[in-house]
């Protein structure tokens, strides 16, 4: 049975364990962060995408190493009104993310396929027995739905399409509301990655979470035919089904975990929640921590629970926009 020791372990390689991992190495370099993930590499596959103006400056140097493709504008698209505009478009993806993660932490303190079976705000088990003792831990490993919450669902289907020609696009079309308006409210989403290499994500704002792969997968097709577009491969493929919140009780939603780590991300419902954008608000989370004097169990546990009951009061019109969504029209009429 191996036993480790660190600093500030981080459960959960995602988006907002991996932002942490960076933002620790870059500004507490003093101290040993390891992080553990499930799965055989950091990240998962996702392509995560941001307005520039919505991550602060002096972090911007954070998120670069992340960063895929940039452009300086965007388009929108809706039935008889087009518009294009000027905030410069991010996207970063999970592989950037993994081989960010892997070029500021040592190779021992990635643990990667480990499954971890507790968590205490000062230690981990794993499943294959090994302990980590830590100063302070942060759970970042995400959730499935948000108990205590009620609104609905943002569920999307993407592929990164390599084309037999070039799309046309210089731009990202960030909203195409133009399409068959289907299980709520839908929108495809065009990143173009090259000029023959386009990532295409079918999106809805839906009151159940349920996704039909097959299905989104022949919409998605169509939408490519219909831009006149020959597909000669897919290069990945992935899926997520996203809590909208429109309203919830967050002294509950924090008290189902009462006595566990500090959490981050989703499991702190640390999203937009609107849009479930976690890009901007994971990178805020990880400055913050960084800054704490005291990275102890219960003091960062403290510290998590205090960060996250505030963005829970500045999302109050976000979430009356959610509840006007969902709540104000039929789905097809949304």
């Amino acid at each position: 049975m191996q036993s480790n020791t660190c600093d500030l372990a981080i459960l959960g390689g995602g988006l907002s364990g991996g932002i942490i991992a960076l933002a620790m190495a870059a500004r507490r370099p003093d101290l040993r962060v390891m992080i553990v993930e499930r799965e055989d590499r950091l990240g998962g596959d996702h392509v995560w995408s941001f307005f520039a103006s919505d991550v602060p400056a002096d972090a911007m140097a954070l998120v670069e190493p992340m960063i895929a493709a940039r452009w300086d504008g965007y388009t929108v698209h809706f039935p008889g009104h087009s518009r294009g505009l000027a905030t410069p478009y991010r996207s970063a993806t999970s592989e950037r993310l993994d081989q960010a993660v892997r070029a500021v932490l040592p190779t021992e303190n990635i643990l990667c396929g480990a499954e971890v079976v507790a968590a205490t705000p000062t230690s981990v088990t794993l499943a294959d027995g090994s302990t980590i003792a830590a100063q302070g831990v942060i759970d970042a490993r995400g959730i499935t739905g948000l108990p205590h919450m009620a609104g609905g669902w943002q569920k999307f289907m993407g592929q990164s399409l390599r084309l037999s020609a070039p799309h046309g696009l210089e731009r990202p079309i960030v909203m195409d509301a133009r399409v068959e308006q289907l299980d709520g409210y839908r929108f495809v989403y065009c990143l173009p990655f090259s000029e023959t290499e386009v990532f295409v994500e079918d999106t809805y704002y839906a009151d159940a979470p349920d996704l039909d792969r097959p299905l989104l997968r022949r919409r998605l097709a169509d939408y490519a035919g219909q831009q006149g577009w020959q597909v000669e491969s897919v290069a990945y493929e992935e899926t997520g089904v996203l809590p909208v919140i429109a309203a919830g009780d967050f002294d509950a939603f924090w008290a189902k975990g009462a006595g566990g780590p500090a959490r981050a991300g989703a499991r702190a419902a640390l999203v937009h929640p609107l849009t479930s954008y976690s890009l901007p608000d994971a990178v805020r989370f990880a400055l913050h921590v960084t800054s704490l004097d005291n990275l102890s169990g219960a003091s960062l546990e403290r510290a998590s629970h205090a960060w996250a009951a505030n963005h829970w009061r500045k999302g109050r019109f976000y979430r009356m926009l959610s509840r006007m969504l969902f709540g104000a029209a039929a789905p097809e009429a949304r």
